[in-house]
């Protein structure tokens, strides 16, 4: 399977990119500068420079050109603010749907946030209020193209060991969920293509991750 990753230096991009490599299913990573090259190919995987917030979609289809998935895994990161929440949290993402269909290439699975159909609460703090609302538009966006896309709305992100057990489900409800186990997760979903269609919280349980994929389709 051929996969190019949208974020492929981001902490679930490169999580990803290595279950990719240990099944010598080599990802192609988009990253920002050659700064991260060696990380990317250290996990196995194939580093591309391209920048998701200037780029062409018709040049990104180039890229994606004989792909049969993609995974955006994109973010503006710690420390943006409200410009780049559009830009990467909703523009990247449209740019890849973009790109997708100009190449031809139907798969496509999306890290999109937990919260992100509903209004932010009041209070809410301005810059995670605007990753809210892009992360919404970009999936609103997705639900529209004629792509057999999947959205995976993981909870709280922590950086302890995964543990490969899950609650997946439309609703959750509230909770944390490792990284690790967010890009097993997407593993699980682009081997199953039947998955397509599907909005989906994930936070930590106790469900196996095959089991909990498989479960979604009984």
């Amino acid at each position: 399977m051929r996969v190019v990753i949208a974020g492929g230096h981001g902490k679930i991009g490169l999580r990803l990119a290595r279950l990719l490599g240990e099944r010598e299913e080599h990802a192609i990573s988009l990253i920002r500068s050659l700064a991260q090259e060696a990380d990317v190919v250290a996990l196995g995987a194939h580093p591309l420079v391209f920048d998701l917030e200037s780029g062409s979609a018709q040049d990104l289809a180039r890229i994606l050109d004989g792909a049969d998935a993609v995974v955006f895994a994109a973010g503006a990161g710690p420390g943006s603010g409200v410009a780049r929440k559009d830009t990467v949290d909703r523009g990247a993402a449209v740019l890849l749907a973009q790109a997708c269909e100009l190449a031809g290439v139907r798969r496509y699975v999306m890290v999109s946030s937990m919260g992100a159909d509903a209004p932010p609460p009041p209070g809410t703090d301005e810059v995670f209020a605007a990753y809210l609302v892009a992360k919404k538009a970009a999936d609103d966006d997705l639900r529209t193209r004629d792509l057999d896309w999947t959205i995976l709305r993981p909870g709280a992100l922590t950086m302890e060991s995964g543990t490969g057990l899950v609650h997946l489900a439309e609703h959750t409800g509230r909770g944390q969920v490792p990284r690790e186990d967010v890009a097993a997760v997407l593993l699980a979903l682009l081997d199953e293509p039947r998955t397509a269609g599907l909005t989906l919280e994930l936070v930590a349980g106790d469900t196996p991750i095959d089991e909990a994929v498989a479960g979604l389709l009984s």
